[in-house]
């Protein structure tokens, strides 16, 4: 059987504790045969000791790797000259010169979690955000102007490609998946502001132009702003949402804020070839080193690896034990004897882990 070969990128602040717990799940998960490990350095940290965030021989690891596990990026104080953090920019270097196009947020309420939408209850919210990763607002990084200190201005950028791609992505997805918990409908909810800009039209419009080879998925509508009242009131209806990059950052957010918060928000940055993941979360330095953090959406990152590589491969036992962390974590939350501090516990982050690892067992 073939080895699979993971880049793992520890990062900053909590990112060291968290991506190690995450390895140590995996190895559980798939014993010896399966993955093999090898660690690289960058981030914020490295960046102030070596005038690096991301080394050309990191860079060079991903590229040649079957996957990339990332802890967490940034830290205060640590920025550019023009002000924008150094952190992020690792994971956005290898967004752009990787083309992981697709970003991709589940949004899944777990037994034994509370959700702050008191109706709702473990399998009424379970549904996914694919946000366009490489265009966007978010495009104009770097690329911005400050004119006499007195005016700024950023450009957002869509294209025909990059809509295409990403929708075909999302209908695929829903394709894949069981449909809307309400009506069990495969759906894909194009979320824009196409009332207002002509950028979001078109982007609505190339997604109409997609959504015609998919006629056993749905396409469906939402304004930015309308998508959260409905992210509160009726998430049960959400099967697939596309966005794009900017949007699908901010709502992403919110969406996990419905079903426990960011440590419980994996996350996966997918292009055709490659694939980079790690928990929402930041990097929370004030808990760093503390043994505090919860691994929670890193580990379930790591079973977002398992389940690509799985798909990709066409490997049914990568993705049967993605399954099985899953139900692992779902397992230890719904007991309810070890539970993390974000979700108002008292374990630890090691100890989370080991209960992961005896579910598993």
């Amino acid at each position: 059987m073939a080895k699979y070969e993971i880049v793992t990128i520890d990062g900053d602040g909590i990112g060291p504790e968290v991506c190690q717990s995450a390895i140590t799940v995996l190895k559980e998960a798939c014993g010896s045969d399966l993955l093999s490990f090898s660690s690289h350095e960058g981030g914020a940290d490295h960046y102030v000791k070596s005038g690096h965030v991301l080394p050309d021989d990191t860079y060079a690891a991903c590229k040649a790797a079957d996957a990339i596990l990332h802890g967490a990026a940034g830290m205060p104080g640590v920025t550019y000259p023009d002000g924008t953090e150094v952190g992020n920019d690792l994971h956005l270097r290898l967004r752009f010169r990787l083309d992981l196009y697709a970003n991709v947020r589940p949004i899944r309420l777990y037994q034994g979690v509370d959700s702050p939408l008191k109706h709702f209850q473990p399998g009424q919210i379970d549904y996914v955000i694919v946000r366009e990763n490489t265009e966007g607002l978010y495009a104009s990084r770097g690329g911005g102007i400050v004119l006499r200190d007195e005016l700024a201005t950023d450009t957002i950028v869509v294209t025909r490609k990059g809509i295409e791609r990403v929708a075909r992505f999302s209908f695929d997805l829903a394709r894949s998946r069981t449909g809307a918990p309400r009506d069990g409908k495969r759906r894909v909810t194009v979320c824009d502001k196409a009332n207002i800009l002509r950028s979001y039209a078109f982007f609505r419009s190339v997604c109409d132009d997609v959504a015609r080879s998919y006629d056993d998925v749905e396409i469906d509508y939402a304004y930015a702003d309308a998508i959260t009242v409905h992210m509160l009131k009726r998430p049960d209806t959400f099967d697939v949402i596309v966005a794009e990059n900017m949007f699908g950052d901010i709502i992403s957010d919110l969406g996990a804020g419905t079903i426990g918060g960011m440590g419980l928000s994996p996350s996966a940055e997918l292009g055709d070839r490659h694939g980079l993941f790690q928990g929402a979360h930041g990097s929370a330095p004030d808990i760093a080193g503390q043994n505090a953090a919860s691994p929670l959406a890193t580990i379930l990152s790591g079973a977002m690896i398992l389940r690509w590589l799985g798909d990709t491969h066409h490997n049914g036992t990568l993705r049967d034990t993605a399954h099985r962390i899953e139900s692992a974590v779902e397992k230890v939350l719904a007991q309810g004897e070890y539970v993390p501090r974000d979700l108002g516990g008292k374990a630890s982050c090691t100890e989370m882990t080991q209960a992961v690892c005896r579910a598993l067992a």
